[in-house]
């Protein structure tokens, strides 16, 4: 007796349903993310008003000039160290550190400049502290 050989069934893998499901996972996941907006800080900086403040007697004002270089009650230091400041600030104050401090810079003066006479003046305990502005509706 002769049997015939049975033909064996190719081994075939069915990749559309599984094609199928990793699109519906891709759909899922993009609709259900969130994008975060990067935020900016929005800032309005305040203006000066047209009023002026009354005028203190006796005060301390220190001029910034635009190359950094620093007076004191229009007196020009010899140089713009923070020690010289320090000291020029001790001298013209009488150690009083309750008079009023007004610092007046150029505009395009650097803000380090700034910073540097804030800080000699905060570590001699000023607390009385104003900066000079001028008046947006002003011309130059």
């Amino acid at each position: 007796m002769k049997f015939s050989r049975r033909l064996k069934p190719e081994v075939d893998v069915n990749l559309t349903p599984l094609i199928d499901v990793v699109f519906l996972l891709l759909i899922f996941f993009m609709v259900s993310t969130t994008f975060t907006k990067d935020t900016e800080l929005s800032i309005d900086l305040p203006e000066a008003s047209a009023v002026e403040s009354r005028l203190v007697n006796k005060q301390v004002e220190i001029t910034v000039a635009r190359n950094g270089d620093y007076a004191i009650n229009g007196m020009a230091l010899v140089n713009n160290r923070i020690e010289t400041l320090r000291t020029a600030l001790e001298s013209v104050s009488a150690g009083d550190t309750t008079l009023p401090l007004v610092i007046t810079a150029d505009s395009k003066t650097s803000h380090q400049a700034v910073v540097t006479a804030m800080d000699a003046a905060g570590q001699l305990g000023f607390t009385k502290l104003s900066i000079t502005t001028k008046n947006a509706a002003q011309d130059d």
